[in-house]
């Protein structure tokens, strides 16, 4: 009988990759090994390979991305690691990531400073002096060499697997202008003392008497400012796993030997008991041993109400305790605990959520050969069928490569996306990069978190129901008892009377909080007897709404129902009724119950809602929808969004939220208002388009001239004719978007 193979499990750091055929070719390799199954992630600069140790060790893992040209390390830390402090595979990924974008820096600032008076020069003849022609490339041949370098090595890598990218087009087009100079200057006519640059729409007598090295200055620059805002996009993935794991405590009161003994949370082991205070974090997953206490789990759970817990309840690393002392045993640590489980959550949604093809690698794919092609064969054709001899034969060839170099493309992402990720700061919306854009023209269903995103996520109170005094006395009288307890629903009701001293103060579990006010004793919480009439009556109400009641006893008599509940935010319903006119169905998602998940969409006008769900079902959930073809956007706020958020098409975080949601978004909602998510959609389905539009015309000029190029007819220097007219039509197209008006604004 056929045994099933043990499999492992590693993930491993792959730094170098500069575009999504990068990662296409890392996982080829990696899944071509027997026994390995391999997932790539781009933005993440990760690997996930799940392999039989019988067939393949990690090392040949390692070995065999580094074989396709890229760098790879275990990402798993040991013990040994943790003791010594030496860097994860994380930290080597962000130091990786920080050294390239720092360098890019250096590179982007020298060549455009350099580009200046290279382009100034070229394109001015007033300012054209004797022999202005070495000059530029005597400041154009270092932006091409180093400048240039990141895209002359990728160029370089992609050609040993036979892939064509934006990186071959730039390397090519580049190359082209600078040796076409290089043979101008120094075979030709265009090194002369008194050379100046004249233009000729038709190839002159001489045709080596133009140079354009300003083409391969402003090419190089922009597309270097481009790689810059990549790589500085892409640290926001890992961002969110270490803010998540950033939220549990950093030490904890352990009781050893029947004393107290603060120890760092790495030295916890399963069995310790250690003691947990008012407005400390829980430290570890664990059972409660001795106290009483209110835990807010709105880090799990979203939900603001806390939940009371007594000895045998279990409670979660990171929540935190908010009113008693507890004394707690630990029963999970490490990869076992809810807070590593959250956090892997992240992790798989993220590296199953694959970016967007570049729309640039897309079209260089098939236009970078055919164009090579192209200049061959004119440069075949002019040999063949033509007199004109070997000059102007290889005149005609560089001209086609020249030509279909388009300046305009270094510009067409970044200055739309400049323009339209800074409208979108000065109305609140911060977007994170160019695959964001891609997914807001697809989404057609919003999922919404409940608490903090549709409601405000503060505890007040919602209705007031007395009998046998005043409403304003039932008020006061409660609030001068909740105001000497620190439990949220109290200070809820402290806020919304006017307190009188109280005296005799105690909190008994299970049964609310006693005082002594004016005389007359005041019980504040579960009913001390069954309700009647209209009292019961607006209990039930109030947990058919989701709203907590508290029952108001004056000696013993019940006197009065306070229903305390969070309150919808007044823009929530006109900002859903944006979200449908955008063509988005609207769906409400939370881990409250089905009373209180009713009673908000109703108000606000949604229709279908998902309920009482873990952070781990709200993925699962979102998984569902996305499996029945719908791509979908997710709002939300809070640590227990994370996981939904990174799984969505398009991930939408609360701006007053956690980090972790922030970090795990694709756009911040910077005003905290559903408002802010319509226009967020809308800007960034404009910038897209206003980006796929510059792409075009990027191309469309110079592409027109191709055939006149190869035909011997067009002079080069028209190339950068093309290039200059395209580049202004990109730059005036993207600063439309500024005009760019919120919806909320009319």
């Amino acid at each position: 009988m056929p045994t099933t193979p043990n499999i492992a499990t590693v993930d491993l750091g792959v730094t170098g990759m500069t575009c999504t055929s990068c990662s296409a070719r890392v996982e080829r390799k990696l899944n071509k090994l027997e026994g390995v199954t391999a997932s790539v992630n781009y933005a993440t600069e990760s690997a996930q390979v799940s392999y039989d140790p019988s067939l393949v060790a990690p090392e040949q893992l390692i070995k065999t991305v580094e074989g396709a040209g890229y760098s790879a390390f275990s990402m798993t830390s040991t013990p040994a690691q943790d003791e010594e402090h030496t860097p994860d595979g994380q930290d080597r990924i962000d130091a990786a990531r920080e050294e390239e974008a720092a360098d890019l820096k250096h590179r982007l600032l020298i060549s455009a400073a350099l580009s200046v008076p290279i382009v100034l020069l070229s394109m001015v003849p007033a300012l054209q002096f004797n022999n202005w022609q070495w000059a530029v490339l005597t400041m154009v041949t270092p932006v091409f060499f180093w400048g240039g370098a990141p895209f002359h090595k990728a160029t370089w890598a992609n050609l040993k697997h036979g892939s064509f990218t934006m990186d071959t087009l730039v390397s090519l087009g580049t190359a082209a202008a600078y040796l076409w100079s290089l043979w101008a200057l120094f075979l030709g006519t265009a090194g002369h003392a008194g050379m100046k640059m004249e233009f000729h729409l038709f190839p002159t007598e001489s045709t080596m008497d133009d140079i354009y090295l300003e083409t391969v200055a402003v090419v190089i620059s922009f597309l270097l400012l481009g790689r810059w805002f990549e790589v500085k996009a892409k640290g926001q993935s890992s961002a969110a796993l270490r803010a998540l794991l950033d939220m549990g405590a950093k030490d904890a009161a352990v009781i050893r030997d029947n004393a107290e003994l603060r120890i760092p949370i790495s030295q916890l082991v399963v069995g310790d008991i250690f003691v947990t205070r008012p407005g400390e974090k829980i430290a570890a997953d664990g059972v409660v041993m001795e106290g009483t206490s209110a835990i807010d789990q709105s880090m799990l759970t979203g939900e603001s109400l806390p939940i009371e817990v007594t000895p045998g309840d279990k409670v979660t690393g990171a929540t935190l305790n908010t009113s008693g002392r507890l004394l707690v045993k630990v029963t999970r640590l490490g990869a076992d605990s809810t807070l590593a489980q959250m956090a892997k959550l992240v992790s798989d949604a993220q590296s199953h959520k694959a970016p967007v093809q570049r729309l640039v690698d897309q079209i260089s794919q098939i236009f970078v050969p055919v164009v090579i092609v192209i200049s061959l064969l004119t440069l075949a054709g002019h040999l063949i069928f033509t007199d004109d001899g070997l000059s102007a034969a290889f005149t005609a060839a560089v001209a086609v490569l020249i030509i279909a170099c388009p300046c305009a493309l270094g510009l067409a992402t970044p200055t739309a996306l400049l323009v339209g990720t800074g409208r979108g700061a000065q109305l609140g919306l911060l977007i994170k990069g160019p695959e964001v854009l891609e997914s807001t023209k697809k989404v057609d269903t919003i999922v919404l978190d409940k608490t903090g995103t549709v409601t405000s996520g503060n505890m007040s109170v919602a209705a007031v129901t007395a009998a046998g005094i005043s409403e304003q006395e039932l008020i006061d009288l409660a609030a001068s008892v909740e105001k000497l307890s620190e439990h949220p629903i109290a200070q809820a009701i402290a806020l919304a009377g006017t307190p009188r001293t109280a005296t005799d103060f105690k909190n008994t579990a299970g049964q609310g909080v006693f005082a002594r006010v004016d005389g007359r004793e005041i019980q504040v919480g579960r009913p001390v007897r069954p309700l009647q009439g209209e009292l019961l009556d607006a209990f039930r109400r109030s947990q058919a709404e989701g709203g907590t009641p508290v029952v108001v006893s004056v000696d013993g008599v019940e006197h009065g129902v306070i229903s305390v509940r969070d309150s919808v935010k007044p823009s929530s319903a006109a900002a859903i009724a944006q979200l449908k006119d955008l063509g988005l169905t609207p769906i409400l998602l939370t881990g409250d119950n089905y009373g209180a998940a009713r009673a908000v969409a109703a108000e606000v006008g949604i229709t279908e809602v998902i309920a009482e769900v873990m952070p781990a079902e709200k993925v699962e959930q979102v998984k569902k929808l996305q499996a029945a073809g719908k791509n979908v956007a997710m709002v939300g706020d809070g640590v227990n969004d994370a996981a939904a958020l990174a799984q969505a098409d398009l991930g939408l975080a609360m701006g007053a939220g956690t980090d972790v949601a922030i970090e795990a978004s694709d756009i911040t909602l910077m005003n905290n208002d559903l408002h802010s998510a319509v226009d967020a959609i809308d800007l960034s389905r404009k910038t897209l388009g206003t980006i796929k539009g510059n792409l075009f015309w990027a191309f469309a000029y110079n592409v027109a001239l191709i055939p006149i190029a190869a035909l011997g007819l067009l002079n080069p220097m028209l190339a950068g004719i093309a290039m200059a007219f395209s580049s202004v039509f990109v730059v005036s197209n993207s600063l439309r978007l500024r005009g760019f008006k919120s919806r909320n604004s009319k």
